[in-house]
């Protein structure tokens, strides 16, 4: 009996110290996610508010400026396809890990006081992002399959907010200490090497796994994986569009840079709740519809508050700008998920998505400031805009279909009627 007792306590042990091994190892890939998360934007949002500054000490003109945002976009493009090919070769983990390496050399380089090297490492940075952000999802889809919603909205919480802080402390480090732009930029290679370190633990749990599912359909022949495309496409136009020239516009009207890099700030804090909470709003509807109604709403209310130039109100307007990008980040995102049944489909719409998507988003940028450098005001750039919302009403409504995309279900873009489950 006493040997029977002794090997069901040590069972009962063994038991309870593999399921606290499991949770260690849980909370630890929770923490590498909301770190790896944290460097997606800030090292590209602190460069609006000090683009003046940039542009004064190497003579840029608006269009080139423009630039130093859209090559991150032109390397999410071309680069994003291949994410999920990498994993699949050498694992999950490994593709991040060297992504987040990637990012660092990317934004010492950038820091260089050589002209050449702020774009070589500003591109470097975009093919970085450009795998994380293609794999993160994926990634939380394959290990928190009951708990998508809220995984995303942690990781999208954790990108925007770090993309807030990075918009607010950019004139503070570069005027107010007296650091200049190099070393304001180059600050946050603090928050790239904390990331490799919390990561280095993924590498043994994430190993090389070779996939037995593959897409039977090509996602490039569904309309439904279209549909999120264009939607993922046109809310970046509309987050990069305002990250990069949001502090020039509100200067021209009278508010002063400092300030104008705090509202950005502000818009960047104002989409932490609904990028936190739209995830988990829209994994529990059927549809997804309403959520692009009132995105949509938000962007226009924005647009127009930015148009009437009534600067009292400024904060007002910005706050609904960044309702606006956040819910519809936070919603593209889910896309990749609700749209797909496993991981590697994830995978593959989010590379296809953000591939066609940020190519289509990587004019914008380069659209506001030409379009400025021509009128010498923001009012054509901001009705274009206006237009882009219009055209994220239309994709949302197809994108926001219950359908997978590789149902044989057709699902157009214009089938409004209301389809069950998720």
């Amino acid at each position: 009996m006493k040997v029977k007792e002794s090997n069901h306590m040590h069972s009962k042990h063994t038991v309870a110290k593999a399921h606290s091994s499991s949770r260690l190892r849980t909370w630890i890939l929770i923490i590498g996610i909301i770190c790896a998360a944290a460097n997606l934007r800030s090292p590209l949002t602190g460069v609006g508010p000090i683009l003046e500054f940039i542009q004064s000490d190497t003579g840029m003109s608006n269009t080139l400026a423009g630039m130093l945002t859209t090559l991150p976009l032109l390397a999410f493009a071309f680069f994003s396809p291949l994410a999920p090919k990498i994993a699949r070769n050498i694992g999950m983990g490994y593709t991040l890990f060297g992504a987040l390496l990637l990012l660092a050399v990317g934004i010492i380089l950038r820091s260089v006081p050589v002209t050449g090297t702020l774009f070589i490492g500003t591109a470097l940075i975009g093919i970085a992002i450009a795998i994380c952000n293609v794999l993160l999802p994926s990634l939380i889809k394959q290990e928190f399959p009951y708990k998508v919603g809220l995984m995303t909205g942690v990781y999208s919480a954790s990108m925007n907010m770090w993309a807030a802080i990075a918009s607010g402390i950019s004139i503070p480090l570069t005027q107010g200490l007296g650091f200049g732009w190099r070393i304001s930029l180059a600050c946050w290679i603090l928050l790239s090497l904390i990331s490799i370190a919390v990561w280095i633990p993924q590498l043994r749990t994430h190993k090389r796994r070779s996939s037995s599912v593959h897409t039977k359909e090509s996602l490039w022949h569904s309309k439904l994986a279209w549909n999120v495309t264009m939607f993922m496409g046109l809310q970046s136009v509309v987050f990069y569009s305002v990250v990069t020239w949001l502090p020039a516009i509100l200067h021209q009207q009278g508010v002063s840079q400092s300030a104008a890099g705090w509202l950005l700030s502000l818009a960047q804090l104002a989409s932490l709740p609904p990028t936190f909470i739209v995830p988990i709003i829209a994994s529990r509807s059927s549809n997804q519809r309403g959520l692009v109604g009132f995105i949509v709403a938000v962007l226009l209310l924005g647009y127009i508050g930015l148009l009437s130039g009534a600067t009292a109100f400024m904060p007002l307007y910005v706050i609904l700008l960044g309702i606006g990008t956040g819910s519809g980040f936070g919603l593209a995102t889910m896309f990749f998920t609700l749209r797909t049944r496993n991981a590697h489909e994830a995978a593959e719409l989010s590379g296809m998505a953000q591939s066609v998507g940020y190519l289509l988003a990587a004019a914008g940028p380069i659209l506001f400031g030409f379009v400025h450098d021509l009128t010498h005001n923001w009012t054509i750039p901001l009705l274009i805009l206006v237009a882009a919302a219009i055209l994220l009403f239309i994709f949302g409504m197809g994108a926001a279909s219950s359908n997978y995309v590789t149902s044989t279900k057709r699902n157009s873009t214009f089938d409004f009627q209301k389809q069950k489950g998720s």
